[in-house]
């Protein structure tokens, strides 16, 4: 991960004190890049997506790979397109809590007529 410009520095302490699973774990992690089963321009996008998505929201690592990504000649425009397809994920909070506040309304309403004189 060091070679590859990928090291977080929050991975220092770990690998002080387990340098053997932290380089099993960096080993693991940085094998699908290893494969270049895709082009370099789109795990940049991918990491870009990945780092930037609401579950995990990771400001180094969204910049890391943006600076990344323009010096492999890859478009603001592109960058955006997947900030704006990763920020939907947000969205599921409401798919969930809109219908539960909905059946809670509900109820409440159901509950005070109940109670009412």
């Amino acid at each position: 991960m060091r070679q590859l410009g990928t090291w977080n520095p929050l991975w220092d302490k770990l690998s002080h004190w387990d340098p053997e699973w932290t380089e099993q774990f960096m080993e693991m992690a940085a094998l699908p890049i290893r494969r270049e089963v895709f082009p370099p321009a789109f795990v940049e996008l991918l990491s870009i997506a990945i780092d930037a998505s609401a579950t995990h929201m990771y400001a180094p690592g969204v910049r890391r790979h943006i600076r990344l990504a323009l010096d492999l000649g890859v478009t603001r425009d592109e960058i955006l397109t997947v900030l704006e397809m990763v920020s939907v994920l947000g969205i599921h909070a409401c798919n969930l809590g809109v219908p539960i506040l909905e059946e809670e309304l509900d109820a409440h309403a159901a509950r005070t007529a109940a109670a009412a004189p």
